[in-house]
């Protein structure tokens, strides 16, 4: 068995409004030394060992996790 672990955030330079949503409500909170949040997705998948686990993740990514324009993404592998 094999574990994925995917992160998917913003590249830099594209808007993360999640972020800055949670960045102006700690502001609210009087946390004023916030000086940016980046919010990232986590996905951990459990597949069973394959030839190029990493290649299918790569493809996972392109395929329906990730929009390439907007998000940059990290994959780690363990084997359990």
């Amino acid at each position: 068995m094999i574990k994925l672990r995917i992160t998917i955030g913003y590249k830099e330079g594209v808007e993360d409004p999640e972020g800055l949503a949670v960045k102006n409500s700690l502001r609210l909170l009087d946390f004023k030394n916030v000086g940016s949040v980046k919010v990232s997705k986590v996905y951990e998948i459990y597949i069973e060992d394959t030839e190029d686990p990493m290649r299918e993740a790569e493809e996972m990514c392109d395929r329906l996790l990730v929009n390439p324009v907007i998000h940059d993404y990290r994959i780690e592998m363990e084997r359990l």
